[in-house]
């Protein structure tokens, strides 16, 4: 049995086995082409004896560090603490936005009044908030959760409404006519018709909120990944704070992922 007869028998067509290995190609180039990037202008910079303290910078020492850190578990209790804060926050303003946003897409009034000032909050960076915060909440836990919440919720409560927008008003009609209630028409209307632009929203809001997490943890905590990359620029650990770097973009990379199957999996617009 040859190669091809043998991956159908499996049930795995060769276009798909072909459409993998070329992106775990694409994946581990690019990937390469990034370190090798990195390696060189370290490599470059360091040939300046003034500057030889700066090959703590380089890749090989952060991955050294990234298992150092690892072994003393500081990788592990950074990614617990941050995730906890990451976690609360988005979920206020998945539990927020997404409400505001069904209401913004279907009461038309509200939808044109709250542009304008949402718009003007959505442009407001979150960080901004971070001295009102501290005064407001008792401490720092909280202010961080609400940083990540009040820059999270735009994206979600605008993707939402967008979202209804597309929606033909047909389908409200109909569903009224055949005797739906309000509540079969959210569940069985509105949901699954905007489940593709809240997941979008949602996208975006873990960007920004993965964005604001690290700098806001710079001060008054002592824990999480934030704290982590100032704890070692202030000792001057730089292969640690490299290494917490890598840390940041592997873990943001794998939850943008994640939020990206679940939009192809959970969503009408999967098909195209």
């Amino acid at each position: 049995m040859n190669a091809v007869a043998a991956t159908a028998g499996i049930g795995v067509s060769p276009g798909f086995m072909k459409s993998t290995g070329h992106g775990l190609f694409n994946f581990f180039a690019g990937l390469a082409i990034l370190f090798a990037l990195w390696w060189i202008g370290i490599f470059l910079v360091t040939l300046d004896p003034s500057m030889a303290s700066f090959a703590s910078f380089g890749p090989a020492p952060a991955f050294r560090a990234v298992g150092t850190l690892w072994h003393e578990g500081l990788i592990q209790t950074a990614i617990w603490t941050s995730g906890s804060r990451l976690g609360i926050g988005l979920l206020i303003a998945i539990g927020i936005g997404v409400p505001l946003g069904i209401f913004m897409g279907r009461n038309r009034t509200f939808g044109e009044l709250s542009n304008t000032p949402f718009q003007l909050m959505r442009m407001i960076s979150p960080l901004s908030w971070e001295p009102i915060a501290v005064i407001v909440f008792a401490g720092w836990d909280q202010a961080i959760i609400f940083l990540i919440a009040i820059g999270s919720i735009w994206s979600v409560a605008f993707s939402t409404a967008a979202g209804l927008a597309k929606v033909d008003p047909n389908w409200f009609k109909v569903a009224r006519n055949l005797g739906a209630s309000h509540w079969h028409i959210l569940t069985q209307i509105i949901v699954p018709a905007i489940t593709f632009d809240v997941l979008t929203g949602i996208r975006l809001a873990l960007g920004v909120a993965w964005i604001v997490l690290v700098p806001a943890e710079f001060f008054g905590v002592t824990s999480g990944l934030g704290y982590t990359i100032e704890d070692a620029r202030e000792s001057l650990a730089y292969d640690h704070l490299m290494a917490m770097i890598l840390v940041i973009g592997a873990i943001g990379y794998v939850l943008d992922g994640i939020i990206l199957r679940l939009i192809k999996r959970y969503s009408w617009h999967r098909g195209g």
